[in-house]
């Protein structure tokens, strides 16, 4: 039924739910085989033999067509099976059917019909007698079942893409950038410290693992040292970084930056205008060193 059509009402045909019906369980084989025989040909007879005072005995026995519907190496299955009869109880249980209709574009367009086909009245559950066919059945399902589901091959000639690789590349190259660096010796404190105390003039705030690249120091010993002049941060936002301590912190100054009066000093004026007033400054000079040269000669003829 389409997902769109789900919920529509339809009508049940309820004609056969007097009806009382079997709910048969078989075993895994004969059911593949059912499978497997076409529509028309019969699948097995039932036998109902009931004595005065006793239950009903119910057996069943598989058609030769339906025995004959196996494929090569396969083991013969039992012909022979019984029915074990149970009743129902605390249960309501029925059999429904859904026929979809297989024209759609006739005239007169067909429906979906819904019917219920009875009421399960007992239960039964078809059991093979224990001979020597159902022995040899089971024991080649048991066989099948205990062997791997992965099993060992031998080559009889090399296979280049299974072939194993001795070392990857990714770990020969970083043995050979481990042999290059050379092991980390431990150099004095004091060489240290003077190598932290210049790091941490360019930045306020480091990682150890950076510090131990800036090192070249055990990360052990190294932890040592950053104990004594550091502070470790557990609180954001420089968590798990390392700075100095308050007594340790002696930054350099920035260096003034020269062209930063130039720059500022050219946002108000043009460069044109730059010019002419350094000319009109140098003229300025001039003529007062002039004027006052010119003051100090009539100075000296008033004397």
């Amino acid at each position: 039924m389409s997902t769109s059509n789900s919920h529509i009402d339809r009508d049940l045909d309820l004609s056969n739910a007097g009806r009382g019906v079997w709910l048969v369980k078989v075993p895994k084989y004969i059911a593949n085989k059912w499978e497997k025989a076409p529509g028309n040909i019969e699948v097995g007879k039932l036998k109902i033999s009931k004595a005065p005072g006793q239950k009903a005995q119910v057996s069943l026995t598989l058609s030769e067509s339906v025995l004959c519907l196996k494929e090569p190496g396969e083991q013969n299955i039992p012909r022979d099976h019984r029915l074990d009869v149970s009743a129902i109880t605390h249960q309501t249980l029925g059999v429904f059917s859904h026929v979809v209709p297989s024209n759609s574009d006739s005239v007169v367009p067909e429906t979906e019909k819904l019917s219920m086909e009875g009421k399960i009245v007992q239960k039964l559950e078809c059991r093979p007698y224990a001979d020597n066919c159902y022995m040899k059945l089971k024991l080649e399902s048991i066989r099948k079942a205990s062997q791997p589901v992965r099993q060992v091959q031998q080559l009889d000639r090399i296979v280049q893409n299974f072939k194993p690789v001795s070392d990857h590349k990714h770990n020969i190259e970083y043995e050979e950038k481990k042999k290059a660096e050379g092991k980390k010796a431990r150099d004095d404190k004091d060489a240290v410290l003077e190598m932290l105390f210049a790091a941490f003039e360019k930045h306020q705030y480091y990682n150890i693992k950076d510090l131990v690249k800036i090192t070249r120091q055990p990360i052990v010993y190294l932890k040592e040292i950053l104990k004594e002049v550091c502070n470790y941060n557990l609180k954001n936002p420089h968590k798990n970084m390392w700075e100095l301590k308050p007594e340790y912190r002696h930054y350099k100054e920035p260096t003034p930056n020269k062209n930063i009066i130039r720059v500022h000093f050219s946002n108000f004026f043009p460069p044109f205008t730059l010019y002419f007033m350094f000319f009109l400054m140098v003229i300025f000079i001039h003529f007062s060193t002039i004027f006052n040269y010119i003051c100090s000669m009539k100075t000296c003829q008033y004397r």
